[in-house]
């Protein structure tokens, strides 16, 4: 056919329809000569140049697509020819089909969908299904095996028959077949690749498609059935294939997953729906697949996905949600034919799925839990979800227990909420039962609500299901069974079933983003009453505790009140202790030691909080506990069916060693994490804790002594060392004092091992010869740990007898011993030392017992007696033998100590760069390891002979120990005169003599004595004989600093070990300035120490300490700043000696440089050490310079130390620690030099004023565990008041403790009478305490924020109010004649002010004391203003509480007189018309009464219940007032700290009253209401007496019949006019007929208000006729911001009214600022919370209609309602929304429709939002 005819024709393809394409094609064939096959072989040949072109461009427009679809058309139609054969169809299927599959990606999805609907239609139309087994599909499945990888890698090994052939299909025959087909190069390229993967999959499971289509459409009967047997076998040969691939490709790529999924095995189900197996032919074999077969292999390939990665299992549960979608739980299979007898596969039998299921549940992926809760839902057949059984639900919820009992308000709100949103189905079957269908949907329910719905929905349905599906678990009917397909064999596991499903609701619930949820599901999980479910309660899962319910228990939201008050605990932990403690009381030994190994190895693997860690102890100790419980549970029922048997398989005494060993070694992780927290309190619980469980489960004697020591050592030393609160503990647990039987052969076990470990230590083989610092500081914490268990355990001194027979054998030989090996004496030396020093340790505790709390001093006080007796006995027994070996030692040292005296015999080595590079870091000896060893022996020897020096002069006197004193007097000697070194070695070594000096003197001067003394002088004289009159230690200092300063010069030596050398120099220095400190007494000392120290070596150690303290490294500032003090010591008792004149001492010049060197010092530390600051404070500010008043103020500047407390404390304002010690320090020097006050006026207002950080926790843990730092606090010059030290040093009231302790001790001095000394003291005294209270008064009333009437509770400037008066109450003891007026004048501007209660008190206390104090001032000054009616009703208030006080605690003498003043202008305030005034003064007044008339006291049962409970809970407060002890230290704050946390201010009385009529406030309207007709004729019922009838108005004389309740009759309120003035010469009250007068023309006054107020109305309502007909219903409305809005939005729009709860709320200050005056125009309507249904229902009769602003299920969108004309429309809460109650009247709900991720508005803003749209309509 010509070439031009055909393209002429391709081209018409693409303006004729597809439709026309047959008809036209049949017009040619029939009008022309041409064949079909021709033109069908043309338009094929023409075919893939129109595809290239379409692939070319890129891009395929509607003419190109119309063309192709076109083409593909006529080439289909001809192909169904009748002399159209198959190889045609083959061409047509390489030539077209493939290719454009192929290009799928560009064209459009639909024009391949119609291309392959064409193209299965011709083949099946010829029935051609061969040409697509031999052609398509081996084409496609090798283009899935190129495309997965399978074929490249080899994979092509199957699992079943015959499955490596699956992807191989010949290369070799496609290629040969391409070559025969006419088409040009290009074509050919394109047909000889392959199709991607998608695409292969997409042509492999339309192909099926198309085939099972055929097959189940066609007949089976006739000339046909050949065809079908052909299709059926295409159809089941391609499924085997299909089947095969799906497996294959499930297990590779997330794309070839994704394929399968999408593409494959939705046809695979399709097959397998419509057939249940299939007969295939695998080489001439005959085979049969069954979906039964496939199911399996597909759940198997599920398994594998499930331990894969995330990815892979969300594929998985994507293939489960497939099948279910297709074999549903409840469905039936169409045509289910199991020919082959084999048992259909259910799923659901299968574990590992439900398993999975469960695993998904709780995944961290929202989408995995979406698709495992659908499976769940799927496999439950509860897809009906919360509709099913809607019917019997809403029966049941209609019953007449529709509510579950026993539900708070809050609950019984978010109930019936849930009903009316239609939200779940809230099942209430715990009277009629649950089957297992509803228990899986209440399940369902939870755990939905748990992922979509709000905080309230959660508490409606958590706490009534939870407990249904544990109730009914133990039904034959639960909800485990129904999934199980048969019941458990045993209780246990019933149980087992249940809680690993609950245990996913409490998970996700402990996750849960709201922390009011997870609050909520914890307090419900804890909530549960174990203890009815016995030994079920075991069944809970060991992962869920150890894994959720711990990480829910380190949540902080669980734990609000833990540390409250000092008590590391809270309701959660206390919940979990006791479920933990049930739990593990049902567990064997072996179990109970795994699972507390579990328990205590996550101290180590997480990381947890304060609470999480002490929760995570407690449960330790409650476990451990819960263990020996077990024995007595060995067969124990439960509520909820009986529990199994439980049969010990082991006994706690059985455990395996090694268990033991790895759970102490898992605790001791617990103590150390502890460290991390500072609070030694804190510290202390978790130590207990986790010492009960190791006692309770761990023997001493069972665990190795390594492992005993390691873990005690972890031990906090002040718990366990004398004193300490566990050290009978831990002592009972390592004797066993608890087992009777074996303690004795514990207790000797343990000693043996004891006694055993110095000769192992000793003699323990090291690695090498040679040892450096490193290996001796190993030693020496070994040593340290054994010492501390040793001195545990041993009670009696015959314990010790073999010690101290090793100590004399190993230390009569120790020059024997260091022939042999030289770390042999240096262990033996380290062991005594470690001895030393723990008995040390021991004393300084014991000694220092009594700065512990008081708890730590009862249990003191319960120690045995006899241990005083016993220690002293182990002292001697230890220091005879020590005197025994001092000898050989002292010989040993001097033998040691010649490496010193070698000098230049020394050899400078070259030293490893690793040593010689380090600068930074621990430093290093920069010394060959040789000498480093001959240097260490050295140290370590001379240090051991000081010490055992001290030991034994401090336990022996009288006996002489020349030879030891000699020797370290002589080593200091020749080290102080040492020459100059020449070598960097030489000067390593001289670095290690002064290492060794250091401590050594400072041992030997620690135990000075007279004969002491005598060997210092005589030892002396050997470095330069003695000058007569010149102090003997000048020499020994010069000679030292000279040495040492010239040491320090050398150019060689590194920085890092010059910085070590300074170090020691400070420390030598501290120690040769303590030897006249430690020497006291003696006869040898002169008074005034001239004797030791000259004024030039004074002066010269004092300007080197002080010039060297401004780059002083961290370990040198504790002994320079002790150097200061000491100088400043020996200067100040220099000073106080006859001999004056011949001292020169300090000038102002040095304590200039003294102050600023200190303040860099200070500045410039990273961290603020309590040590440090406590040094810096008493060595600067010392006592002897503050009494001199040059040092505070030189020519009206400051002096240096006053410049320096101003620099500290402007510090200090940032740093609690440095304010806290600067007061205590500060205040005590004040106390002692009262002249001094006066210049540190303003320091003392800052420190009144100062608040911070509440608790210091690394404050205490100082003090509790350095003992430089509990040292340093102890030498601060403090005012002695351990209560008050002991309860607020680390507080932030602590600062202005310590200065109204101060103040209040000046003023116990004003008064006491004695020396002239005493006089001048008791002056300055009087003087300062005026002038701080007069600077405080200012303070309170003109500075700008203390001055501030509107103020926040809590607030800052509220705290400073306080803390202000606070201190004015302390100082009101200083008020005198003088500045009385003054005082008073001020005080009355401050109470007339606003201001809190709680601020309010003190200003009342402050006056009552001063009326007390001045009596004649109650009649000049408090009776007018009591009198001043017009004045606040705050002020008002407290001038009633000031004169009931100053009445009730006045002296008798003046009581009377106080009473006579006081009470008639108290009286008229009885009946005030503001309700908090009223009853203020009638409980003060009812006070005051009683108390001078007692019988009264005895009728209050007369009153009405209200007031009764008013005055019955006033009555403690009044009892316990004092106004005396109010306004001192001690009753301000010391009385009051354990039960306020806010500034130490208890609730005032006037707090009380208001809070009381609050909360009665309903109770008191309800009371009104019961008598109509006495409120609306308010009147007085006047008794007749003799003399007045006369007087009485005619309009009186009517008998009124009063009601039964006449004690509710309301009196008329009885208030002055401005014009009007009580009688005041009248000495009774309400004795004469003026009084009733009076009262009669108030009645006229009240008529003429009448006529006023209906006027105005009249007015007003003509005012209001034209507004707009809505009433906004704001009565749910608490917020006044949010009230005062609506009431300024409402009068924009003109609404009818506005509905509130309480009118009166118009009248708050901040109400009417929000609201500029619209109160007074909209009109304000009163309905109460509890009557809003009753008055929507009112105004529903009246004809309006009710609508609510809120989100339901059938909520109208705002702007699709229109609103009637008559209107109310109801808001709802804040938070809550409107009531259920209310939304069942309401006519319609509207919400406003939003957009956003925020689904709230705040409710003024919406109500705006609804009232503009109403008034939009209208306006329309």
């Amino acid at each position: 056919m010509a070439a031009a005819v055909i393209s002429s024709l391709s081209k018409s393809f693409g303006q004729i329809p597809p439709s026309a394409i047959p008809p036209m094609l049949d017009c040619i064939l029939t009008s022309t000569a041409v064949s079909s096959s021709s033109l069908f072989s043309s338009l094929l040949d023409d075919l893939p140049d129109l595809i290239e072109s379409g692939n070319r461009d890129g891009k395929l427009d509607s003419d190109r697509r119309n063309s192709i679809a076109s083409m593909i058309g006529a080439l289909c139609h001809l192909l169904t020819k009748a002399n159209i054969g198959r190889e045609e169809l083959q061409s047509f299927l390489w030539k077209g089909f493939i290719p454009l599959m192929k290009m799928g990606h560009d064209f459009d999805q639909e024009l391949l969908n119609q291309i392959a609907d064409s193209f299965f239609d011709v083949v099946q139309s010829i029935h051609a299904w061969e040409v697509l087994e031999e052609n398509l599909v081996p084409f496609s499945l090798r283009s899935i095996g190129l495309s997965a990888g399978i074929i490249q890698n080899g994979d092509l090994q199957g699992t079943g028959l015959d499955r490596s052939s699956l992807f191989h299909v010949s290369s070799d025959l496609i290629e040969k077949f391409i070559e025969n087909l006419h088409v040009g190069k290009d074509c050919k390229l394109s047909i000889s690749g392959y199709f991607p993967l998608p695409v292969s999959c997409h042509v492999l499971s339309i192909t099926l498609d198309a085939a099972l289509r055929n097959f189940q459409a066609a007949p089976v009967t006739g000339s046909v059935s050949e065809n079908v047997s052909s299709v059926e076998s295409f159809t089941a040969n391609l499924l085997w294939n299909l089947c095969n691939a799906t497996e294959r490709l499930l297990l590779q790529g997330s794309e070839s997953r994704s394929c399968t999924i999408g593409f494959l095995l939705p046809v695979i189900f399709k097959a397998f729906v419509s057939q249940s197996s299939f007969e295939i032919s695998v080489h001439r074999q005959i085979h049969k697949l069954s979906r039964n077969h496939f199911f399996m292999r597909m759940w198997t390939c599920c398994r594998k996905l499930f331990s894969l990665g995330s990815l892979e299992r969300r594929d998985a549960y994507r293939i489960l949600s497939l099948y279910l979608s297709y074999f549903s739980c409840g469905g039936t299979f169409q045509n289910a034919n199991m020919s082959d007898g084999a048992e259909e596969f259910d799923i659901r039998s299968e574990k590992d799925l439900w398993n999975e299921i469960k695993r998904g549940l709780v995944d961290e992926d929202g989408l995995v839990r979406k698709q495992s809760l659908h499976i769940l839902k799927t496999l439950l057949c509860t897809d009906s979800g919360n509709q099913h059984h809607s019917d019997i639900s809403e029966k049941k919820t209609q019953g007449k227990h529709s509510v579950p009992h026993g539900v708070t308000k809050r609950e019984l709100w978010a109930y019936k909420e849930a009903k009316s949103l239609g939200v779940g189905k809230l099942c209430n079957s715990v009277d009629s039962g649950m089957n297992s269908q509803q228990q899986w949907e209440a399940f369902v329910l939870l755990f939905e609500m748990l992922e979509e719905y709000g905080t309230h929905l959660v508490e409606a349905a958590w706490n009534h299901q939870i407990t249904s599906l544990l109730q009914f678990s133990v039904s034959h009917d639960n909800f485990v069974s129904a999934i199980s397909g048969s019941m458990h064999q045993t209780q246990s596991e019933t149980w087992a079933e249940v809680f690993s499903w609950l245990s996913i609701l409490w998970k996700r619930g402990f996750c849960h983003d709201n922390p009011q949820v997870r609050c909520m599901i914890m307090q419900s999980f804890l909530g549960i009453e174990w203890r009815k479910y016995g030994s079920c309660v075991k069944s809970v899962p060991e992962s869920f505790i150890l894994g959720s319910l711990m990480e829910a228990l380190n949540d902080p939201v669980h734990h609000s009140d833990f540390g409250v008050k000092g008590i590391y605990s809270s309701k959660t932990i206390e919940g979990a202790t006791h479920f933990l403690h049930h739990y593990s009381s049902y567990l064997d030994a072996r179990e109970t030691v795994i699972f507390l190994k579990s328990l205590a190895s996550l101290a180590k693997r997480k990381s947890f909080s304060r609470a999480g860690l002490m929760g995570l102890a407690e449960c330790i100790a409650a476990s451990a506990f819960g263990a020996h419980k077990y024995s007595n549970n060995k067969v124990e029922s439960c509520e909820f069916g009986t529990a199994d048997e439980v049969q010990p398989e082991y006994s706690l005494e059985n455990f395996l060693h090694d268990n033991g060993t790895e759970l102490l070694d898992f605790l001791r992780y617990v103590l150390e994490s502890s460290k991390q927290h500072f609070n030694p309190n804190y510290r202390f619980r978790v130590c207990e804790k986790v010492v009960e469980a190791a006692a309770s489960m761990v023997p001493a004697s069972d665990v190795s002594l390594e492992i005993l020591l390691h873990f005690i050592s972890t031990l906090p030393r002040e718990v366990t060392d004398y004193g300490g609160l566990l050290r009978v503990r831990v002592q009972d647990w390592l004797l066993q004092n608890h087992q009777v039987t074996r303690s004795g052969g514990i207790q000797m076990q343990l000693l043996e091992s004891l006694n055993e470990f110095p000769e192992w230590f000793i003699i323990h083989h090291c690695l090498f010869q040679n040892f450096d610092d490193e290996d001796l500081g190993a030693w020496e914490f070994e040593v340290r740990r054994w010492a501390r268990v040793l001195f545990l355990v041993i009670k009696e001194e015959h314990q010790l007898a073999p010690l101290m027979t090793f100590i004399q054998q190993y230390g009569t030989n120790i020059r024997k011993q260091n022939n042999y090996s030289e770390w042999v004496p240096v262990k033996f030396l380290t062991l005594i030392l470690g001895l030393i020093q723990e008995i040390q340790v021991m004393q300084r505790r014991k000694h220092g017992a009594k700065v512990q709390t008081k708890f730590e001093i009862k249990r003191l006080e319960t120690e045995e007696q006899s241990s005083e007796a016993e220690a002293s006995n182990i002292y001697n027994m230890f220091t005879d033998s020590l005197l025994l070996i001092l000898e050989e030692l002292v010989s040993f040292c001097n033998l040691s100590c010649s490496i010193f005296s070698s000098g230049s015999d020394i050899e400078d080595k070259v030293l490893p760069s690793s040593v010689r590079g380090k600068l930074g870091g621990p430093s290093q000896r920069r010394l060959s390891i040789s000498l480093t060893t001959a240097v260490l022996q050295a140290t370590i020897s001379v240090k051991a002979v000081a010490y055992i020096y001290a030991w034994c002069a401090q336990h022996r006197t009288g006996i002489l120990l020349n030879s030891a004193f000699t020797a370290v007097w002589k080593f200091f000697c020749n080290t102080i005169t040492s020459p100059t070194c020449n070598s960097e070695s030489e000067a390593e070594v001289r670095i290690a003599a002064y290492e060794a000096l250091a401590p050594a003197l400072k041992a030997l001067v620690s135990v000075l004595a007279p004969q002491s003394l005598v060997l210092f002088m005589e030892n002396s004289k050997s470095l330069q004989p003695a000058i007569e009159g010149e102090p003997w230690l000048d020499t020994l200092v010069f000679s030292f600093l000279q040495n040492i300063n010239n040491l320090l010069a050398v150019g060689f030596m590194a920085r890092t070990r010059r910085a070590v050398l300074l170090n020691w120099k400070w420390v030598i220095l501290e120690s040769l300035l303590s030897i006249p400190y430690y020497s006291f007494g003696s006869k040898l000392q002169q008074e005034d120490g001239s004797f030791f120290f000259s004024d030039a070596a004074l002066i010269n150690i004092f300007t080197d300490t002080v010039e060297s303290l401004e780059n002083a490294g961290e370990g040198s500032v504790l002994p320079m700043l002790r150097s200061i003090r000491l100088a400043l010591e020996l200067f100040a008792s220099r000073r106080l000696s006859l001999v004056v004149s011949r001292f020169t001492g300090v000038d102002s010049q040095m304590i200039w440089r003294l102050v600023h060197s200190s303040w860099i010092l200070h500045s410039s530390c990273n961290k603020r050490r309590v040590a440090h600051i406590a040094a810096l404070l008493s060595s600067v500010l010392h006592p002897s310079l503050f009494s001199d008043g040059d040092m505070h103020d030189a020519d009206n500047e400051p002096g240096p130390l006053k410049w320096f407390v101003e620099k500290l404390l402007e510090e200090g304002t940032k740093s609690p620690r440095t304010i806290r010690l600067a007061a205590l320090h500060l205040t005590g020097l004040l106390l002692s030099n009262p002249t001094t006050i006066k210049y540190y006026i303003k320091e003392l207002k800052l420190l009144t004023l100062y608040g911070s950080v509440a608790f210091d926790e690394d404050f205490e843990a100082e003090v509790s565990e350095n003992d430089d730092a509990r040292t340093e606090v102890t030498l601060l010059t403090k005012i002695q008041d351990s209560e008050l030290t002991e309860a607020f040093l680390n507080t932030e009231l602590y600062a202005r403790v310590c200065v109204a302790n101060l103040f209040y001790k000046l003023a116990d001095l004003t008064n006491r009478s004695g020396s002239s000394t005493g006089d001048k003291a008791s002056q300055s005294a009087l003087e300062s305490g005026k002038l701080f209270l007069l600077e405080l008064l200012d303070t309170v009333l003109n500075d700008k924020e203390l001055a501030k009437e509107l103020y926040k509770k809590y607030s800052a400037i509220h705290r400073r109010k306080i803390r202000a008066w606070q201190m004015i109450c302390v100082l009101s003891q200083f008020v005198d004649d003088d500045i009385v007026g003054e005082v008073t004048q001020c005080l009355q501007i401050a109470l007339y002010r606003n201001n809190l209660p709680s601020v309010r008190q003190y200003l009342e206390t402050f006056a009552i004391n001063i009326y007390m104090k001045f009596p004649s001032l109650v009649a000049e000054q408090l009776v007018p203003l009591l009198r001043d009616y017009d004045m606040r009703p705050q002020a008002l208030s407290s001038h009633v509480f000031i004169a009931a006080n100053v009445i009730l605690h006045a002296s008798k003498d003046i009581q009377l007189r106080h009473l006579d003043e006081l009470l008639p202008p108290i009286l008229p305030l009885l009946t005030s018309h503001h309700h908090s005034l009223r009853g203020f003064t009638q409980v003060l007044l009812h006070r005051v009464l009683c108390k001078f008339f007692p019988s009264l006291d005895s009728k209050s049962s007369e009153f009405i219940p209200l007031e009764k409970s008013l005055r019955a809970s006033m009555e403690g407060y009044l009892d316990a007032y004092n106004p005396k002890t109010s306004v001192t230290p001690a009753g301000i704050f010391v009385s009051r700290v354990e039960e306020i946390g806010f500034e130490c201010v208890p609730t005032s009385l006037m707090e009380q009253v208001i809070n009381f009529l609050n909360d009665v406030r309903e109770d008191l309207r309800c009371s009104m209401a019961k008598d109509i007709v006495t409120i609306k004729n308010e009147s007085l019922n006047m008794a007749a007496g003799p003399g007045s009838t006369e007087e009485v108005s005619s309009a009186c004389e009517e008998k009124l019949e009063l009601p039964k309740d006449a004690h509710l009759d309301f009196q008329k309120k009885i208030t002055f006019s401005k014009h009007e003035k009580p009688d005041l010469g009248s000495s009774s009250l309400l004795c004469k007929g003026e009084v009733y007068k009076q009262l009669l023309e108030m009645e006229k006054e009240d008529d003429l208000l009448d006529q006023l107020w209906k006027s105005r109305s009249l007015a007003l309502e003509r005012v209001r006729g034209n507004r707009q007909h809505i009433i906004l219903v704001a009565s749910l409305i608490d917020r006044i911001p949010n009230l005062a809005g609506l009431a300024r939005t409402c009068e924009v729009f003109k609404t009818q009214g506005l509905a509130v709860a309480d009118a009166k709320i118009v009248q708050d200050k901040q109400f009417q600022l929000i609201s500029v005056t619209a109160e007074k125009w909209v009109p304000i309507i009163e309905v109460p919370v509890n009557s809003v249904k009753q008055f929507l229902e009112k105004k529903k009769r009246e004809g309006f209609s009710i609508l609510g602003l809120e989100q339901t299920a059938n909520s109208v969108p705002l702007d699709q309602y229109i609103y009637p004309k008559k209107t109310v429309l109801v808001l709802g809460r804040e938070k809550e929304g409107i009531p259920v109650d209310i939304i069942h009247v309401l006519d319609a709900c509207i919400e406003i429709p939003q957009l956003g991720v925020v689904r709230s508005l705040n409710v003024h803003v919406s109500g705006a939002i609804a009232l503009w749209e109403y008034t939009r309509q209208q306006r329309l």
